[in-house]
């Protein structure tokens, strides 16, 4: 593995740089995201300008990312580890692969757990409506659509607009949010619409 050409591609939904460990709980994010996404790379020992620190001790880092994976995400998951010296410097390649029994949760600080999803360089906590699509995603193998005047709507509204919300969605068609819901998972699920995602809010666009 060329792993400076690795660093060159920046954070991203696939790669992560640390440039240590600090706390299970927000490893346990990060691992849980790129489990319930297309999976991903953990780069300890590498700050999140790209530059190479190298761990100090790769047992303690492999001990509190294991510790994690198994005691701080559900289900648990199962991390790969690599180990790769640059300039003397040590980096650990922790490998996490995309689930097949997502979706995955994260115990937080206060003790509850949450689901996270890897949008762009960040672990976004994700929305019921993401969680349902993840869940489905992992169980099903595709989904057939019948539009109805709540799909037209949406997509009437969408030409003109760019852009809905749950919220638009559910008061455009008179709908309750939970079968808004409903319609919005089984459109992203036939790749009809796509969410986009931050940490402020989550809309729809055609996609």
């Amino acid at each position: 593995m060329n792993i400076r050409k690795l660093i060159l591609q920046g954070e991203g939904t696939t790669l992560d740089f640390k440039k240590t460990i600090t706390s299970n709980e927000k490893i346990a994010k990060s691992l849980v995201a790129f489990a319930n996404n297309k999976g991903g790379q953990l780069l300890i020992g590498v700050a999140d300008d790209g530059s190479i620190k190298g761990v100090k001790s790769e047992d303690e880092e492999r001990y509190m990312i294991t510790k994690s994976a198994h005691q701080f995400c559900k289900p648990a998951i199962e991390p790969e580890f690599e180990e790769i010296y640059v300039d003397d410097k040590l980096v650990l390649i922790v490998k996490i692969a995309a689930s097949d029994t997502k979706p995955h949760y994260a115990l937080d600080e206060h003790k509850k757990w949450w689901a996270y999803y890897r949008v762009n360089d960040k672990s976004i906590l994700a929305s019921k409506i993401i969680v349902d699509v993840i869940k489905r995603s992992a169980e099903m193998t595709g989904t057939l659509i019948t539009y109805t005047d709540q799909e037209k709507k949406l997509f009437e509204y969408l030409q003109l607009e760019g852009r809905i919300t749950l919220k638009q969605f559910s008061k455009l068609t008179r709908s309750s949010y939970r079968q808004a819901q409903k319609i919005i998972v089984n459109l992203i699920l036939s790749g009809v619409i796509k969410p986009v995602t931050s940490e402020k809010e989550e809309y729809y666009v055609t996609a």
